[in-house]
């Protein structure tokens, strides 16, 4: 029989060797957790090689005026800015312009003032009091069809204004028309079929107008009305501007100012040069079955390779690929491995955040390789990884498109050969530039698979 010392000898020994293998167990995930540290800030090092240079004290003081190269425009509807509009209030369309500096600043430039609008012909005889009345009128009936607008008008105002229609052959130079100006450009559509259907004016009755400009898009019209054309050089005068106090988006640069202040330059001259827009290449491969074509929500996305060029330079300033697992050594590659497909998601995403491109380029990127990322993603439960364009908190935007194609050989003609199926990515800030589209647009060919592509155009 075992004396009590022995029993408790027995006892006493799987206690130790339980500690001693939670002590084991706690060393080796210490060791674990430092090997990740250390590898995150080897990739954190990687990373701040590639940022955009710093903003010199000239910028930071505000001491003079803003000039950059747009490449992007689009609108949102935000809430009026008091200290550029001291005397408007409410929602209010947006104008957001983004671009790059001669010194490689990243811009956004918040555009206030500007407010669409679209013309009606005037009919005879109407005048000042009609047009007052009329504007009533009309405001009632747009406040009916847009019951949840939180503008304090629909219709802000209409002037009576001398232009002259280009549609058939006009004898007299300028007539008269109405400039019905909208507190949103969504407005414009309503507005245009209620005059289109017809509303009564008291001394004229039940009038229905043709309107002009009305299907005009907002953003276009701004660039129409203000000289600019795609991929200017814009001027914002040093005291026209005002830094914001809470940067909505990652650029460098980012302001306030009216739409009145702004200088479109015409590219002649030093403005005929390019900024260094900063160009991504970048192609996925990813892990199919055998046989199949890679489904995001099956097959993982095993490699991102890229590149980074700065706009005139001969070789890029970025060359690497992100792996799943590990890989050979490539010549003249950054070649970063992860173990896992979400750390290689991860990774490309602060990769996007740090080198901060400007235009996004590829084969069939929008139709495969962005839409399979954000699937992907979407599929391994990445909530952040969306986040790739130059607006904070702001997700990509995937939907079905569509465009045409025209002939090789007449290529000015715009002659339709048919509708291609397409997706359309919105990465606010970045611009997309899909080489397959480009090719289908404009060349027909008997195969655009990428080694076809390649062999007719690079032999």
């Amino acid at each position: 029989a075992a004396t009590p010392s022995s029993q408790t000898k027995r006892v006493a020994a799987p206690v130790e060797d339980e500690d001693m293998d939670e002590d084991v167990f706690l060393e080796e995930t210490l060791l674990q957790y430092e090997e990740e540290d250390r590898l995150q800030s080897a990739f954190r090092e990687r990373l701040s090689k590639w940022k955009r240079p710093q903003l010199s004290q000239s910028y930071l003081s505000d001491s003079h005026s803003i000039v950059f190269q747009q490449l992007e425009i689009d609108y949102i509807i935000g809430d009026t800015n008091r200290e550029l509009l001291p005397h408007s209030s409410g929602p209010a369309a947006i104008i957001r312009i983004f671009g790059v500096t001669r010194e490689g600043y990243s811009v956004c430039c918040h555009v206030h003032g500007f407010e669409p609008y679209f013309y009606i012909s005037c009919p005879p005889g109407m005048g000042p009091d009609d047009i007052s009345h009329f504007h009533q009128v009309l405001e009632g009936r747009m406040r009916e069809t847009n019951r949840n607008a939180k503008v304090q008008k629909c219709v802000l105002r209409i002037e009576l204004v001398q232009r002259r229609s280009i549609m058939y052959y006009q004898q007299q130079s300028f007539q008269p028309f109405l400039k019905i100006v909208v507190a949103l450009p969504t407005m414009v559509t309503s507005c245009r079929g209620i005059v289109d259907r017809g509303i009564h004016i008291d001394g004229l009755g039940m009038k229905s107008f043709m309107t002009y400009e009305s299907n005009v898009l907002f953003a276009l019209r701004f660039m129409i009305d203000c000289n600019i054309v795609g991929g200017n050089w814009i001027e914002v005068p040093q005291g026209r501007y005002k830094k914001t106090f809470r940067n909505l988006s990652y650029c460098q640069l980012e302001f306030d100012c009216l739409f009145s202040d702004l200088i479109s330059h015409a590219p002649e001259g030093q403005y005929s040069k390019m900024a260094p827009f900063r160009i991504l290449s970048f192609d996925i491969e990813c892990a199919g079955r055998k046989g199949l074509f890679p489904e995001p929500t099956h097959d993982p996305v095993i490699q991102v390779a890229n590149l980074v060029t700065l706009q005139g330079e001969h070789q890029p300033f970025v060359r690497n690929v992100m792996t799943l697992k590990s890989c050979s050594p490539i010549v003249g590659v950054d070649v970063m491995s992860f173990e896992t497909e979400k750390e290689v998601l991860l990774a490309w995403r602060d990769f996007i955040c740090e080198v901060d491109p400007d235009i996004l380029i590829g084969y069939n990127i929008c139709k495969f390789d962005l839409p399979y990322l954000i699937q992907r993603a979407e599929v391994l439960g990445i909530a952040e990884f969306p986040i790739l364009g130059r607006i904070r908190n702001s997700r990509v935007r995937v939907k079905d498109a569509t465009f045409s194609s025209r002939h090789e050989f007449l290529p000015r003609l715009y002659l339709q050969l048919g509708t291609r199926e397409s997706k359309e990515v919105t990465i606010e800030g970045r611009v997309q530039f899909d080489l397959l589209q480009a090719m289908q647009r404009d060349y027909k060919l008997s195969s655009y698979s990428l080694n076809s592509v390649s062999a007719r155009f690079l032999n």
